[in-house]
């Protein structure tokens, strides 16, 4: 299997189709999520719509950028979430979302070996296969935190 193939198959996993690490994936989590169970927060933790916001925000920044285009993400917006007040707004959230993703992985899938070890922006951010490999752990982070958030709220 070569490298692109692996990470697509990774973010598939993650994102859409899989459940061999955390035995869910966003697509599963956030089909079973209400507008309300998604905006409340639990305690000082963020919410799920903010976390999705936030995934969401690096999946398609990265895009941007596979797609020969800029990057035009700075963390320090990672989180500056519109309002999300309706269920259609939630809506509109997860399938920008799971649309984005799948995008993301049939993009990766179609790299070459080449590709994937080129710098990506600039040197100080490593190799593209780095950075594809940082968003699926960091992917991984959230989607554990927005299924103990999923809890924790349905508990209440």
């Amino acid at each position: 299997m070569n490298s692109a193939t692996y990470l697509s198959g990774r973010l598939n996993e993650v994102f859409l189709y899989g459940k061999w690490i955390a035995n869910t994936n966003y697509k599963e989590q956030l089909e079973t999520i209400s507008f309300v169970v998604a905006t409340k927060r639990y305690s000082e933790l963020n919410s799920i719509a903010a976390l999705t916001f936030h995934v969401n925000y690096y999946v398609a920044g990265v895009l941007n950028v596979l797609r020969e285009g800029n990057l035009e993400i700075s963390d320090k917006y990672s989180f500056d979430m519109p309002v999300i007040d309706s269920e259609n707004k939630w809506t509109k959230l997860k399938t920008e979302f799971l649309q984005n993703a799948e995008e993301f992985a049939k993009v990766v899938e179609q790299m070459s070996e080449e590709q994937l070890q080129r710098i990506f922006v600039k040197e100080d951010y490593g190799t593209y296969y780095r950075n594809i490999e940082a968003l699926i752990e960091h992917a991984y982070y959230h989607l554990g935190q927005i299924t103990l958030i999923k809890k924790l709220v349905n508990q209440n």
